[in-house]
């Protein structure tokens, strides 16, 4: 039987219980800033902050891209460049 040919690399198991933990600190820090007395503005910052947290933490560990190679995960960060970029550049158009 022919072996397997693609290099496969043994790293230790990520401690997805401690990770869903900080999901779960994380959801319930967002819920608890809507209803912070401080302007909108600032909630609003607060909460992407968070989000932009979750999500790398779930990329990292759930889809495994801290053990890949560098270019997996410029490409998996591209749709966030992209989006950010789009989102400046068409806000001024917003507030017309």
């Amino acid at each position: 039987m022919a072996e397997n040919s693609s290099p496969h690399v043994a790293h230790a198991e990520p401690n997805y219980i401690a990770i869903w933990i900080w999901l779960a600190i994380l959801t319930v820090a967002e819920i608890g800033a809507t209803f912070l007395p401080i302007p909108h503005g600032f909630v609003a910052a607060m909460l992407v902050i968070m989000a932009l947290t979750k999500a790398i933490l779930v990329a990292t560990f759930f889809m495994h891209l801290k053990f890949e190679r560098r270019t997996l995960a410029f490409i998996a960060a591209t749709p966030l460049v992209l989006c950010t970029f789009l989102l400046l550049m068409l806000l001024p158009d917003a507030y017309r």
